[in-house]
């Protein structure tokens, strides 16, 4: 809890008095302390109950869940709506907390367990609307089927809470019951189907960026965007596929449908219309969108942080190029690391595969939906990585207290109310106002006493002053049916059921890879799926656009047909890593500006072409190795110009020694990793930080550094301070992902180019050439990690910088220090880094914590399905304290896999408790 120098307010007190109450409890709860009511036993109270029998009520015959020693289900069932109403009860006993709060995320709720603090988050997504567009998905969208099994599934869920308080359910109720009265509700099936819409938000695409570019013309030129905002380099990088969907060559090109055109991509169309922007609303714009930004950053990112570092690696090798002679496929989401982990593995067997139980698959779902998202059954594998799809566009509005203009004409707000229910406070409604390009998410102010008012930007004339409206397009706000592709997926049999099921996943937008057994060597495949919607010429989604003019109206989606998609390739494999989909200049249509910028792509591509060179063949331990590469791609262009920079201190000359012979691998024990990622940051502040608009700047950790006054080595860190306190208001720093490695590529080779310039300081005369910057840089590098590290550089480790950290999604986070100790882990030093293919992501304007993660990774030997092998970032349960809890972070963080059993014969020998669940008699 932050200290104040002001005696606390009655309020501040009460809830100081309520927070020592769970402090109190939850220590005796952890054995932290005695009691004679609360102890252990209360923690274990809420295990699960693994072995002997349950009834279930609903089962048409008994189901069996057999349980390996890390506690991973695997359920043998006689029909499908069987298998799926044990799936909700097995995920509900270990995981039921997670699921709860997933849910009152998803529908705009979490101020109904969390208290006032919530509210503003509350009201955000009560505004984008996403538990009301997953009812419509679910009243109108899905099959028949599809709400069977989730009616089943939530019938598990709801067999598994009759009957039991907050406390048998999970420690954390435990702890909530002590701040408010929260009762457990019910689970309905389109708790399960919101979920798809928090997969969505995270894996949206480019609205960070489309925000950035706008907030950065108040200071930059269209050129320095530009080069801020560099074009994929196809010619370092490769794309996905080598040509797919409509090729132009072919005669079906029309730039009228593409969403581009041969226009410059910083043109005032492509800027939203700046040029229709009076002068007196620019400021007003840059202010709407500079609060957005600010609200984006409290929307809870369950799957990971935003920017260009979340994605996913994910490759298949044809079989006549591994030693099985068989495809294998490796899949490793980067997403956040939380606690349990985001996957949950099992397996869904039918006992017999027959007309009503036709599932027989295994892999990882997320707990909260039935089915399986990634992972294989009986006749095929896939992966999923983010195709990053640019599916959101941010509408600048013309808004009165009537409505919008469009078209030359005023139109009224589409409005609803939204009452939150705040635990230990009074309601608070909410005004939703939207428009035909979505909901005005520029009303969420982030003043709490202003919630239901009209937004500030609503005046007489708009266009004269205070700027506009900021209205939200997004393909994931219009009813689909994902949820019946997940279903598909995991009953399909070959490539052609694989696309059919893959039409039907229209969000998020994913890259699809799959493999099967079938033939002499198999087959392998990809298929991009996703609404993607299609923009007229001259708009390309980098900038807000004018949205009362209907030239700027989304004209359609991408036709699935003509999205692309490949089979059995000859290069022999397939690697998505988020780099682009395809060549620009071979598609007819945009997907978008701001793919990844494919360093993490391109090495799995040399890593295969190097171990498949003159006839080399690919084991399933070769793609465990891949997936734990850490080379550096920045290090090889940076490194050696860093060692002909002349150092003439004595203390940094020891460390420029660490990058002498440095192989640019990331290793946790490696001191010339630690020492270069330090530079790495220090150039990227150095020479972007003050030129950035201050709208961007993100607060990262304080860095110590020499004193002002010192012109020698420092000897003690008692002679360093705190930069924080010294930073400039109107600088930003940037993130450090690969898109600052194209950014600064060509700028390397020209050593006198402004960015290398920097203003003189009360610290140095600043710079004025390349080398002076890298110079600058390796000094405040050094002095950094002797704070952080110590003096002598033969301590240093990239490993005790780059840690890992797992917390509890909400209660870890915002408890108390005795609370979090109980509900989190670490931390874990681990190697990797940002674009490696080992993407321990750290951002640089942070820190080198870890903040995104490969969360789980996978080898499937495919066709021969026992010899495949995974590992989670924890483990099946999300009970603190419990066996499962953790156990396999340890693994995970040393690159290993476990053996990942599948048929019923490796089940059963793999099986240490086994459950039986039986119809209630």
């Amino acid at each position: 809890m932050p200290s104040n120098t002001t005696a606390p307010s009655a309020k501040k007190k009460g809830r100081r008095a309520r927070l020592i109450v769970i402090v109190l409890v939850l220590a005796l709860v952890a054995g932290i302390g005695y009691g004679t009511f609360w102890g252990v036993s209360t923690v274990r109270a809420a295990y699960p109950q693994t072995t002997g029998t349950l009834e279930l009520p609903g089962l048409s015959a008994p189901v069996d869940v057999k349980r390996d020693a890390h506690g991973v289900p695997q359920i043998y069932a006689s029909t499908d709506e069987d298998l799926f109403r044990a799936q909700g009860y097995v995920q509900a006993q270990d995981r039921f907390w997670e699921m709860d709060v997933r849910r009152h995320m998803t529908s705009g709720r979490l101020s109904e367990m969390f208290g006032k603090e919530q509210v503003d988050t509350d009201a955000f997504l009560r505004t984008l609307g996403w538990r009301q567009v997953a009812q419509r998905e679910y009243d109108t969208k899905l099959s028949p089927q599809t709400k069977k099994y989730l009616q089943a599934y939530a019938a598990g869920v709801n067999a598994y809470l009759e009957g039991k308080e907050g406390r048998d359910v999970s420690v954390e109720y435990a702890a909530l019951a002590f701040a408010n009265d929260y009762k457990i509700e019910p689970w309905t099936p389109v708790d399960s189907v919101a979920w798809l819409k928090a997969m969505a938000w995270d894996l949206r695409g480019n609205m960070e960026e489309e925000i950035d570019r706008s907030l950065m013309t108040s200071r930059l030129s269209d050129a320095q965007i530009k080069q801020l905002y560099p074009t994929y380099p196809s010619g370092l990088h490769k794309p996905i596929l080598d040509k797919g969907g409509v090729d132009k060559d072919k005669g079906e090109f029309d730039p009228e449908r593409t969403g581009s055109s041969d226009a410059d991509s910083s043109g005032s169309a492509a800027r939203g219309g700046r040029s229709n922007t009076p002068d007196g609303a620019a400021q007003g714009v840059r202010t709407q969108l500079s609060a957005l930004s600010e609200s984006l950053d409290k929307i809870p990112a369950l799957l990971g942080p935003s920017g260009n570092g979340i994605g996913s690696n994910s490759w298949v090798v044809s079989g006549k190029y591994t030693t099985s002679g068989k495809p294998l496929l490796a899949n490793d989401p980067h997403l956040a690391p939380q606690l349990p982990s985001l996957w949950y593995q099992m397996g869904l067997h039918c006992r017999e595969r027959t007309a009503t139980c036709g599932y027989d698959v295994a892999g990882y779902t997320f707990s909260g939906m039935p089915g399986v998202i990634i992972g294989h059954n009986q006749d095929i594998a896939w992966g999923l990585t983010n195709l990053g799809a640019d599916v959101t566009d941010l509408y600048l509005q013309k808004v009165s207290d009537r409505g919008y203009q469009y078209g030359g004409k005023e139109v009224p707000f589409t409005i609803r109310d939204e009452v939150i229910k705040v635990a230990g406070s009074t309601p608070r409604t909410i005004t939703v106002r939207s428009t035909n390009n979505g909901p005005l998410v520029s009303d969420r102010s982030s003043e709490l006493e202003k919630v239901g008012e009209k937004a500030p930007v609503t005046n007489s004339a708009p266009d004269r002053g205070e700027g506009y409206a900021v209205a939200l397009r997004w393909t994931a706000l219009d009813p689909g049916k994902s949820m019946d592709a997940v279903f598909a997926l995991n009953r399909a049999t070959n490539f052609a059921e694989f696309r059919a099921a893959a039409k039907d996943f229209e969000v998020p937008s994913q890259n699809l890879i799959y493999a099967d057994a079938k033939g002499a060597e198999g087959h392998i495949g990809y298929q991009a799926p996703g609404r993607i919607p299609v923009r007229a010429a001259g708009h390309d989604g980098t900038m807000p656009a004018p949205g009362w003019d209907p030239a700027y109206t989304w004209k359609g989606m991408i036709p699935f047909e003509e999205l692309p998609y490949e089979q059995d390739p000859q290069r022999g494999y397939i690697v998505t890593a988020n780099q682009a989909v395809i060549d620009a200049e071979k598609y007819p249509y945009l997907i978008t500006k701001d793919w990844g910028y494919g360093s993490r792509s391109q090495r799995i591509n040399d890593l295969i072409e190097s171990k498949t060179k003159d006839g080399g063949k690919i084991s399933p331990d070769d793609m465990r190795t891949m997936q734990m590469d850490n080379r550096s791609e920045i290090a090889t262009l940076l490194n050696p110009l860093l060692l002909k920079i002349d150092i003439s201190d004595p203390y940094v000359r020891e460390a420029q020694k660490l990058l002498e012979g440095w192989d640019y691998t990331q290793e946790p024990d490696s001191a010339a990793a630690a020492y270069f990622n330090a530079v790495w940051r220090n150039v990227l502040k150095l020479a972007f930080g003050d030129k950035l608009p201050k709208e961007l700047r993100v607060e990262g950790d304080c860095i110590n550094v020499r004193p002002a006054d010192s012109t020698g080595p420092v000897d003690e860190q008692n002679k360093l301070v705190r930069e924080c306190g010294e930073r400039d208001p109107d600088t930003a720093q940037p993130d450090g992902g690969d898109r600052w490695y194209e950014v600064v590529r060509p700028l390397l080779k020209n050593e006198k180019s402004e960015w290398w310039k920097t203003a003189p300081s009360r610290r140095d005369a600043g710079s004025e050439t390349r080398d002076q910057l890298l110079k600058r840089a390796m000094e405040d590098a050094r002095w950094e990690l002797t704070a952080k590290l110590g003096k002598d550089v033969s301590t240093w480790s990239w490993g005790r910088l780059h840690q890992l950290n797992l917390d509890n999604q909400t209660l870890g986070k915002e408890g108390p220090s005795v609370l979090r100790s109980m509900l989190n882990r670490g931390p874990w030093n681990l190697g990797g880094g940002e674009a490696a293919v080992n993407a321990t992501g750290w951002n640089a304007a942070g820190g080198y914590g870890v903040i995104w993660v490969p969360s789980m990774r996978m080898v499937v030997n495919v066709g021969d399905w026992d010899k495949s092998r995974w590992i989670n970032l924890s483990g099946a349960s999300g009970h603190a304290y419990h066996p499962n809890y953790t156990d396999q972070t340890d693994l995970w963080a040393r690159g290993e896999l476990l053996d990942w059993a599948y048929s019923s014969r490796a089940v059963e020998a793999a099986t240490k408790d086994s459950l039986q669940l039986t119809p209630r008699k």
